[in-house]
């Protein structure tokens, strides 16, 4: 069964340097917020596990952990984070089968639910 959030190794490989760098146990929390040049934007930022919601739903990778509240995973349900190092378009990218339209920056995206 395919994960409700999927990583790349890429990704992976970048989130755990990044997490290291900080020198925290921290996880990573994905979300989704109104707003961005189509409609909804995506949110990602390391928070520490005290920060956990009763409802959040945890996903797994080799000891990372990612969170995310209900009302976004309906929103990124079967995404894939990938993460690339190019000069021109680099940074993490976002693959979301229910986007419906995306901007050109890929950091924001209309769905309809």
């Amino acid at each position: 069964m395919a994960p409700a959030i999927a990583l790349t190794d890429n990704a992976l490989k970048h989130l755990n340097k990044m997490r290291s760098d900080r020198n925290e146990d921290l996880r990573l929390r994905i979300g989704v917020k109104q707003g961005g040049c189509s409609g909804l934007s995506y949110t990602m930022d390391f928070e520490s596990k005290e920060n956990a919601r009763n409802d959040d739903s945890v996903i797994e990778y080799d000891g990372f952990s990612i969170v995310c509240d209900p009302k976004s995973l309906l929103f990124i349900y079967g995404m894939q984070l990938d993460y690339s190092d190019a000069l021109i378009g680099g940074g993490f990218n976002f693959k979301n089968p229910n986007a419906t339209q995306t901007c050109g920056c890929g950091k924001s995206f209309a769905a309809e639910m």
